[in-house]
C-alpha cells in the first residue's frame, strides 16, 4: 500500500520583533500602546499543547487592524506547575514578542524599534529573522 506524506507550508507574514523588558504582561501592553499609539487590549490566552502532553499556556494582547494586526505575546508560559517553558524555546533571553502585520507597508519597524527603545523600562528591542527561527510554528496564533 502506497503512503503519502501531507506536507504543510505556513506563511509568516509578519514582522517580528523581541523584547527584553522584566515587568508584567499589562504593563509592557501600556508600554507598546504609548510609545507607538496603539490600542493593544487583552485577548484569551493562547493556549498550546505539544504531542508530549506538556502545555503552554501564554498572555496576548492583540489590535486587529483594517489590513493586518499587531500582536504582543509573552515568552514565558505562566503554568505555575511546570518548570519554566518557553513560546520560543531557543530565545530565552527574551521577555516578550511584537508581531507586526501589515499588508500596505506603511509600518517603519526602525521606527518602531527607536520609539519602543525610549521607554525606560525596556532594555532591548531587536528585529529577528522568522527564518532562522527553529519553533517558529509556535507564533502562529490563529
Amino acid at each position: 500500500m502506497k503512503k503519502n506524506k501531507l506536507v504543510v507550508e505556513h506563511l509568516y507574514e509578519f514582522d517580528l520583533l523581541g523584547i527584553v523588558a522584566p515587568v508584567k504582561d499589562y504593563k509592557m501592553a501600556w508600554i507598546v500602546n504609548n510609545s507607538l499609539q496603539e490600542k493593544l487590549a487583552k485577548t484569551e490566552d493562547y493556549e498550546l499543547e505539544f504531542v508530549n502532553g506538556t502545555k503552554l499556556s501564554i498572555s496576548q494582547y492583540r489590535r486587529e487592524k483594517e489590513n493586518g494586526f499587531l500582536q504582543l505575546l509573552k515568552n514565558k508560559s505562566h503554568f505555575l506547575d511546570t518548570s519554566s517553558l518557553y513560546l520560543i524555546p531557543e530565545l530565552k533571553i527574551f521577555d516578550y514578542f511584537l508581531l507586526i502585520q501589515d499588508f500596505t507597508s506603511e509600518v517603519d519597524i526602525i521606527d518602531y524599534i527607536e520609539r519602543l527603545s525610549r521607554s525606560g523600562l525596556i532594555q532591548n528591542v531587536v528585529k529577528l529573522d522568522i527564518d532562522k527561527i527553529k519553533s517558529k510554528e509556535n507564533l502562529l496564533t490563529y
